[in-house]
């Protein structure tokens, strides 16, 4: 196993460092993965709030050994350099082996992102939770990648954007920051709490809509991660039409970044 990916199984209180990972995302039921650059992280406390509450609604046995895995997890991110852990929770493992950590070296940051339909109904199985469609996620970015695009965006049978494959999906209509409908199945994004709160702390007026990829013709339209934070959205392939220019980036990915802090 590379220095830029080490796999870890938490066992007897502690993380031990495993000489292979899993083969594949078959026994992946919870995921949960942040950005740190530096020891420095946005929210860290609600990606594990997060990852809790899916495990806890799935095996409710295993909570007790969560707030010693979580210290364990902050403790192996190294102080310096960029990092992109992500904790698992592996539901079919041997017990008590169901908690582990896979340490990697984070990618580079990217700028502006071009978004592409994906051209079926959501196929996920289960949307609003991070792991068992991991892989599915993925596949759909490459089919993206193969239209030219950066990221896939889900829509539901009836049309409307749900999220990206790996990414939440807002816009804006004139000065009010939208977002997909809580009404529609998309996973809780940690990002697009944070930008909603700033909006909130800049008395921005904000919305939730159940919206189809035409009713966003002209519209400036963001991918929000935990990984890349906020990517103005510079094209979006099959639309048919250009979308807006950003007007509302600078001033939020400035205040998004002041949100890192120790996770020590």
């Amino acid at each position: 196993m590379s220095e830029e990916s080490k796999f870890y199984c938490f066992r007897s209180g502690a993380l031990q460092l495993v000489t292979s990972a899993p083969i594949g995302e078959v026994q992946l039921a919870v995921a949960d993965s942040w950005l740190v650059e530096d020891g420095k992280a946005r929210d860290l406390g609600a990606h594990f709030e997060r990852f809790a509450k899916w495990v806890t609604d799935i095996s409710p046995n295993c909570s007790d050994s969560l707030p010693a895995f979580f210290d364990a997890v902050r403790e192996a991110i190294p102080s310096q350099g960029r990092w992109f852990p992500r904790i698992e929770f592996h539901a079919e493992a041997e017990t008590p082996n169901h908690l582990f950590l896979r340490m990697r070296e984070a990618p580079e940051a990217l700028g502006e992102i071009v978004i592409w339909t994906f051209p079926e109904p959501d196929p996920r199985v289960l949307p609003t939770i991070k792991g068992p469609d991991l892989s599915l996620g993925m596949q759909m970015r490459r089919n993206a990648k193969m239209h030219g695009a950066d990221e896939a965006v889900i829509l539901d049978s009836n049309g409307h954007l749900l999220e990206g494959a790996l990414s939440s999906i807002v816009w804006w209509r004139g000065d009010t920051l939208c977002s997909v409908s809580n009404e529609l199945p998309w996973l809780p994004s940690v990002t697009r709490r944070e930008v909603f709160a700033i909006a909130a702390q800049m008395g921005i007026a904000t919305k939730l809509e159940k919206a189809k990829p035409a009713d966003l013709v002209g519209l400036e339209i963001w991918a929000l991660s935990s990984l890349q934070g906020i990517r103005v959205v510079s094209d979006w392939i099959g639309l048919g039409a250009p979308v807006g220019k950003a007007k509302h980036f600078e001033s939020f990915n400035k205040r998004l970044k002041l949100l890192s802090t120790s996770i020590y």
